[in-house]
């Protein structure tokens, strides 16, 4: 019979240290995996919220409605302001960038010029937190709108462009392009350009 021989201490010592090195490098591999798919959730939940945003954009636009009793489309720079069908009457919305944030705001429905105007006149003086007004994106760096007409872009501010002339011109445009540029805030980063061909309703 031969007498059991155990191990030694130095080959303890070695399997565990052995051992303690591949369960570092499996928790960090573990760990690397985690944090990729937290990047990734983070990522795609950005990416959800420009998209729901940016199709907001373009509802408002698809049901632009030109009353002609306020611009139907306009922008200012800071502010672009529309009016839109809904099933109650008409909106006002404006779209507006405010402390790196993109801002929504919309008036209740109305079926009356007077009361078009008075919302009018509402959206020339928002404040944050206003009823109605919505921080829809954050990180926006700044925005701007170019409108088509003759084959081109123009910019609405510029001199050539009827709106910047007449803020009430209701020459409108046949298509709105919207350009933004994102800051490392909103997850994402460089610009957003949209380009929506606009289909007039008006009475």
């Amino acid at each position: 019979m031969r007498p059991r021989r155990g191990f030694t201490l130095i080959e303890v010592l070695v399997t565990v240290s052995i051992l303690a090195i591949v369960a570092a490098m499996g928790w960090r591999g573990v760990d690397g995996i985690v944090r990729t798919k937290d990047i990734a959730e983070a990522r795609l939940d950005q990416m959800l919220r420009l998209n729901t945003v940016l199709a907001q954009w373009e509802a408002d636009l698809a049901a632009l409605h030109d009353t002609r009793v306020v611009p139907a489309l306009s922008f200012d720079g800071r502010a672009a302001r529309l009016t839109r069908r809904s099933e109650q009457g008409v909106q006002m919305v404006v779209w507006s960038l405010r402390a790196q944030q993109w801002h929504r705001w919309s008036s209740a429905p109305v079926t009356r010029s007077a009361e078009l105007q008075e919302a009018w006149m509402r959206s020339l003086q928002l404040l944050d937190g206003d009823v109605g007004d919505l921080a829809a994106l954050p990180g926006v760096a700044q925005w701007q709108l170019y409108f088509w007409r003759n084959n081109a872009w123009t910019n609405p501010q510029s001199t050539g462009d009827p709106s910047a002339n007449d803020p009430r011109s209701q020459a409108l445009p046949q298509g709105v392009r919207l350009v933004l540029t994102l800051t490392p805030q909103s997850g994402l980063s460089g610009e957003v350009t949209r380009d929506i061909v606009l289909r007039l309703r008006a009475e």
